[in-house]
């Protein structure tokens, strides 16, 4: 999935409406609204050339929960297996506290490409989460993909190879999302999935799987790759099934990113997908601002980093949605 396939560009017929000094364009997409921000200038920037100004918390191995701590965890179900996730409880956490809650699914592993971009797979190595709350209001969670066998976390796609069963991975978030929102004072009616690359196509692969998955979600933020757009050789990876699966999105939003390319191509290929389908959505789309196909990207200052954050708070905030 991260090798980058050719997207074509798609010449837009829709009017563009300056609203500020970024370029907001209020498109009708069946019926629905969307919209489109763009974080001016539209050029080809490396990560490298901006600084961090976030870091991730090291992992904690004391049994000790407090505020800022983030830690590797074994659901009770699963303690004789290699399965894990990670939980990361914000610095205003308190254990009688109620919180929204980001669950995360990271890229594909053993990945790099030619701007020293780097995936390792694994659940400790997300960064979606943390960027997005900046560490405060919300518990961030990162679930595992899981192997055929349900043995061990999968670091390329979900499962083994050639069959990519699905259904250990969704089985797993099921169990796992109401148990730490138990667990950690997480509030159900508030749990936003996200996800990069191979993680932005489970936002509607896992998520939207069948009925009882997608009843978790308040709302989903893909970032790098939208499930139904490439068939990356995966079992249910064709367009028909992605869009039975987008079906049961509903009126629920998706913030949709990804690298910003020449010609936004790549958000341009999502946006033309989701136009073809004839099924009404939510949808914002924006470019990262990076030419990068890394979800560090998140852990520096943009204009885009912001404009996400305040789509999560005011998605968070809304009163409760039918799902």
């Amino acid at each position: 999935m991260h090798h980058q396939a050719h997207l074509t560009a798609v010449h837009s017929t829709w009017s563009i409406v300056f609203l500020t000094s970024l370029a907001i364009w209020a498109l009708p997409l069946h019926g629905s609204m969307q919209q489109d921000i763009h974080a001016p200038p539209n050029e080809l920037v490396d990560i490298s050339s901006v600084e961090p100004d976030l870091t991730i918390p090291q992992l904690s191995t004391s049994l000790v929960l407090n505020a800022g701590k983030r830690f590797k965890e074994v659901l009770p179900t699963l303690n004789t297996t290699d399965i894990h996730h990670v939980v990361y409880l914000p610095t205003d956490w308190t254990p009688m506290g109620n919180y929204p809650v980001i669950v995360e699914y990271v890229g594909n592993g053993n990945y790099r490409n030619s701007f020293g971009d780097v995936c390792t797979g694994k659940v400790t190595d997300g960064k979606l989460g943390y960027g997005i709350s900046g560490g405060e209001k919300y518990i961030w969670v990162c679930l595992p993909f899981i192997n055929k066998e349900q043995t061990k976390n999968a670091i390329t796609w979900w499962g083994n190879s050639p069959d990519y069963d699905p259904r250990p991975t969704v089985d797993y978030c099921k169990q796992a999302v109401p148990w730490i929102c138990q667990q950690y004072g997480g509030d159900p009616s508030r749990v936003v999935l996200a996800g990069f690359s191979r993680g932005a196509i489970a936002c509607n692969f896992i998520g939207l799987y069948d009925d009882d998955i997608s009843k978790l979600w308040r709302g989903f933020v893909a970032c790098s790759h939208y499930d139904g757009v490439s068939n990356f050789g995966l079992p249910q990876g064709d367009r028909k099934s992605a869009q039975q699966r987008l079906k049961r999105l509903g009126q629920r939003p998706q913030f949709i990113c990804a690298e910003t390319l020449p010609g936004n191509q790549s958000i341009e290929s999502t946006r033309s997908y989701l136009q073809s389908t004839g099924i009404a959505g939510k949808f914002t789309f924006q470019s990262t601002g990076f030419r990068n196909h890394n979800d560090s990207w998140i852990l520096r200052p943009s204009p885009s980093r912001k404009l996400i954050r305040t789509w999560v708070e005011q998605l968070v905030q809304q009163d409760l949605m039918n799902h």
